[in-house]
């Protein structure tokens, strides 16, 4: 799976230009999902030096990605006319997701057991994951 990751307010904390506290587990995390065989693509508003400090930063925490603000590392800006800045990736992580970003040890589960946001808020209210197709569906009426 290629897998787009923010960096200021999901890898770190949000303190742009400068560069936060890293956010727990994410880089663990990240190294995770690398050794599962995904694809990471660092996507992110930082260009030039500020970018480069964000790449070197998780370079030395073990963290090297596919690409950088790019589908894939080869693509070049200047002579590509299709160039678009959507990213043609399986999955987002980013702080500025509805409802926020989840912690990283949720997004992990996520990925690698292949949840959804219904599954944990339901594993969460219920004490345990049960998928859904194995519950009864309440009536409208039955509700409370």
């Amino acid at each position: 799976m290629t897998i787009a990751v923010d960096f200021d307010g999901t890898i770190v904390t949000h303190e742009y230009p400068q560069i936060g506290k890293e956010r727990t587990f994410a880089t663990d995390t990240l190294k995770h999902l690398i050794q599962d065989g995904h694809k990471l693509v660092l996507w992110t508003v930082r260009e030039g030096d500020l970018l480069d400090e964000a790449v070197n930063w998780c370079k030395e925490r073990g963290v090297e990605f596919y690409a950088i603000n790019r589908d894939y590392p080869e693509e070049e800006r200047e002579n590509n006319n299709h160039f678009s800045r959507k990213l043609k990736v399986d999955l987002w992580i980013d702080d500025r997701n509805i409802g926020g970003i989840p912690d990283w040890g949720t997004i992990y589960r996520m990925i690698k057991e292949n949840l959804t946001w219904e599954d944990i808020i339901h594993e969460n209210s219920n004490g345990g994951y049960y998928p859904q197709e194995n519950q009864k569906k309440k009536k409208w009426w039955m509700i409370g």
